[in-house]
């Protein structure tokens, strides 16, 4: 049998048209703060159906060469464009009195609780595949531009039995349920692990997406730093094209190298 040839696959028609158009940008042929082609000129200058030409204005968004502009279009942004809108603070604080602060947030709607079994990269981190947890949703938005964003705490029943109080009031501040699991005398570390998709069809739905622009999404482990124990898993999605997250970072030491015994040469 003939080895397999790998085949290159030419990009798709509506990521050739918005690379000849952000390229067009960068040479100047569409200045910043004019507007681009309406859908029906392009249709006309690239022989493409109106799908695909909002496909390729789409993509010069997620570029960060355009946006756009209720009723006038899409206009073209300045050299290197800008920053999304929404910046959500990551940070975690701890005051001197031992008590957790997070970022304020705007709740949507009240969060809903429910059960579940955990899958996927939650029941991964957690190192809980198909155990039951506690669920908790909730909607967060942003008054000033309207972005929406999904967060969900995953609180696994094995956390919930060694710590009670968790499963009285699961829907309680993310930064009480850290100073629950402290009053239980446990040390916590956090990580975060940040990836990106295309969101679904409901996901698009629930966050008013109007493209299919990737989501962000987060996954927040708070540990149990003794005995390196995942205890809590926070999943947030929010949409890459409006939003950006911010981390304070603070630089730890390297663990301390074990010196090297060095063997005694026998006579």
């Amino acid at each position: 049998m003939p080895a397999r040839e790998h085949i290159e696959r030419a990009p798709a028609m509506y990521m050739q048209v918005a690379q000849r158009m952000a390229d067009d940008i960068r040479r100047g042929r569409y200045q910043p703060g004019e507007l681009l082609p309406s859908e029906t000129q392009m249709v006309e200058m690239y022989g493409i159906g109106k799908h695909t030409a909002r496909a390729a204005v789409a993509e010069l968004r997620r570029m960060g060469l355009a946006e756009s502009r209720q009723g006038k279009g899409s206009i073209v942004l300045a050299s290197g464009g800008v920053l999304p809108a929404t910046s959500i603070d990551r940070s975690i604080q701890r005051t001197t009195k031992g008590s957790w602060s997070l970022p304020k947030t705007h709740e949507a709607e009240a969060p809903a609780v429910s059960r579940t079994t955990l899958d996927g990269p939650p029941a991964l981190l957690l190192n809980q595949q198909d155990q039951d947890a506690i669920n908790v949703d909730r909607m967060i938005h942003d008054p000033a531009t309207g972005t929406r964003w999904a967060y969900r705490v995953l609180i696994p029943l094995a956390t919930a039995a060694d710590v009670p109080t968790l499963a009285d009031k699961p829907d309680a501040e993310i930064s009480d349920l850290y100073q629950q699991l402290a009053d239980a005398g446990l040390n916590l570390s956090f990580a975060e692990h940040v990836t990106a998709r295309t969101p679904y069809p409901d996901e698009r739905a629930a966050l008013g997406l109007s493209d299919a622009s990737p989501l962000l999404i987060t996954y927040r482990v708070t540990t149990d730093a003794d005995q390196g124990r995942p205890l809590l898993c926070e999943e947030m999605k929010a949409p890459a094209a409006t939003c950006q997250l911010t981390y304070p970072v603070t630089p730890t030491k390297p663990a301390a190298k074990r010196p090297t015994r060095r063997r005694s040469s026998s006579v």
